[in-house]
């Protein structure tokens, strides 16, 4: 008999993901329109607020990338179940005519021939009793029929139910879509007005890229400085059994690493990018930077070492930890609550991120990860929302 296939359990388990990222989603653009009310009341918009904002908008588009996998999904759905509801109708009909012809024959023959005396005709007990096997399986086989039809009616029942539900289901994310559409554009055209006037502003925003620019090669000069001496003062004593298994648990843990804060948004990403105002100009990450709304604290991605504490200015404090060849960085900090040479655990609170006031009181983590003196991309490292 054919089988349904409205109730797969790969097709459903697809649908459960998508309903859970996006409202996964959902609730971090929540979160994005927290940091953008303080942007609101401000007169002048900063990059931060154009990153924020163009945040926003890749969240929406993922909301609606989202809607319509699942209108593909339903309508490929639909596509297959019509096909087996129509296999199932074409079966149930055939069921159908055989059955009535079985109880139009039979219904003659017992007409011409009643039972008992087409029993009673035997010649001889043997040819008797094999009639009366005969009768008994044509009994069973009618019976056996009436069952399957109504079973098969009862599948059928419940195949037009799911269909009539993934139709219902289609036409009320379509509607969600238009919203979510309409949601998309407005923003656009805001992240638009902001680009428009940021770009007025031009030789501030170039003073700005600068400032950044100096601030980042002096927090990577840092950096650099401590890891040659972590390097050099490894090579000397090597790394002990313990910093190399951590090391290899990290190195295990790719992709799985806790964020370095509770929440927040990438609002910089690692490599070369091209700059979000200013033309044909780019902005090198050697990390990536997560902005959070109000007091937030910074947590060790995995358990190690401290290897360094540093104050650089213009970047407040930063924070390296060792765990085995591997270094994280953190930046951007106030009110440290670690020391140099302190074991940490993962998700230990190793200081407060810096709330900038100049920023739309947002705190903005600067967080970096390295294999000895290379950079590698965090967002490799640690786990996606």
């Amino acid at each position: 008999m054919l089988l349904v296939l409205s109730n797969s359990p790969a097709l459903g388990q697809s649908r459960a993901d998508l309903e859970d990222q996006r409202r996964r989603t959902i609730e971090e653009i929540g979160y994005v329109d927290e940091m953008l009310k303080s942007t609101e009341r401000e007169r002048n918009q900063g990059i931060q607020a154009l990153r924020i904002i163009g945040n926003k908008v890749s969240l929406r588009e993922t909301v609606l990338k989202g809607m319509n996998e699942e209108i593909e999904l339903l309508t490929g759905r639909i596509i297959l179940n019509k096909t087996a509801l129509d296999m199932m109708e074409s079966d149930l009909q055939t069921l159908k005519d055989d059955y009535s012809r079985s109880v139009v024959n039979s219904y003659k023959m017992a007409k011409a021939n009643p039972d008992v005396v087409y029993i009673l005709s035997a010649r001889d007990f043997n040819q008797g009793y094999k009639r009366v096997r005969y009768l008994q399986q044509v009994t069973r086989y009618r019976r056996n029929e009436s069952e399957i039809i109504r079973e098969l009616m009862q599948e059928i029942k419940g195949a037009k139910e799911r269909l009539e539900k993934d139709l219902e289901r289609i036409s009320e994310l379509q509607k969600r879509e238009t919203q979510q559409k309409e949601l998309l554009q407005a923003e656009q055209r805001r992240q638009q007005r902001m680009v428009q006037n940021l770009s007025n502003k031009e030789k501030q925003l170039r003073k700005e890229l600068e400032d950044k620019k100096r601030i980042a090669r002096r927090i990577e000069a840092e950096i650099a400085r401590i890891i040659e001496e972590e390097r050099l003062k490894a090579a000397k004593s090597q790394l002990s059994p313990e910093q190399k298994l951590i090391g290899d648990n990290f190195q295990d843990n790719r992709g799985r690493l806790p964020w370095p804060v509770e929440r927040g948004i990438i609002t910089a990403h690692f490599g070369v990018h091209p700059h979000p105002v200013l033309k044909y100009v780019t902005e090198e990450n050697k990390g990536i930077e997560i902005t959070s709304k109000g007091k937030v604290m910074a947590r060790s991605v995995f358990k190690g070492e401290v290897s360094a504490i540093s104050v650089i200015a213009g970047a407040n404090i930063t924070v390296i930890i060792r765990h085995g060849n591997y270094l994280t960085v953190y930046s951007n900090l106030i009110n440290v609550r670690v020391r140099k040479g302190d074991k940490v655990d993962t998700r230990q609170e190793v200081g407060e991120v810096y709330i900038d006031p100049q920023g739309d009181d947002n705190a903005v983590l600067k967080f970096m990860i390295f294999e000895e003196k290379t950079a590698l991309d965090p967002e490799k490292w640690i786990i996606s929302n």
